[in-house]
């Protein structure tokens, strides 16, 4: 899974991964936040707040979590025979996951700098409160990241970044119990 604070850039890579490892599945997060001017309507599955604890009520998140007054879940992960789950989540999320999935690989991807991840954050319109909530949880979020993460992938450059991720998932893959079925 790949974790780590807003504008990290998570699901560029993640989208990145996607298009080169035909083994990958992504999980598709709900949130209850507003969809972002310009970002693709499948960047998220958009509900109200009504909608989304319907569905914790009903058991159908793998885990989930308000961040900034906003709901942010991942479904119970239904992926296609023989492909792996990507799971794209907050800190929070990716704890309850690994508390349920020891065996979780979760990279944890940090901003070069808290002055790249504040530019990442207003290029996609983040409005400038919320920039700095981003920022000041962010740096919170990677510590306690680093207490559960297998591995830290800074993206500093976007190819190499996913490069590097690709590669972790590649040996993760090798050294699964599973790797051998």
């Amino acid at each position: 899974m790949l974790v780590g604070p807003g504008g990290v850039g998570k699901g560029t890579v993640a989208t990145r991964l996607i298009e080169r490892d035909p083994m990958l599945w992504l999980s598709r997060s709900w949130t209850t936040r507003p969809q972002r001017p310009g970002e693709a309507d499948n960047a998220y599955v958009f509900v109200d707040r009504d909608t989304f604890l319907a569905n914790v009520e009903a058991g159908g998140f793998f885990e989930w979590a308000e961040f900034l007054g906003n709901l942010y879940g991942t479904p119970v992960p239904q992926p296609p025979e023989g492909r792996d789950v990507l799971l794209e989540i907050e800190v929070d999320g990716a704890r309850q996951v690994v508390a349920r999935r020891s065996d979780a690989c979760v990279i944890l991807l940090t901003p070069p700098s808290v002055e790249v991840q504040r530019q990442r954050l207003r290029g996609r319109g983040d409005r400038e409160e919320h920039v700095e909530l981003r920022i000041s949880e962010g740096l919170s979020e990677v510590d306690a990241a680093r207490s559960f993460a297998t591995v830290v992938v800074i993206n500093d450059d976007l190819d190499t970044a996913v490069d590097d991720v690709a590669s972790i998932l590649n040996r993760y893959r090798s050294a699964s119990p599973d790797a051998a079925d």
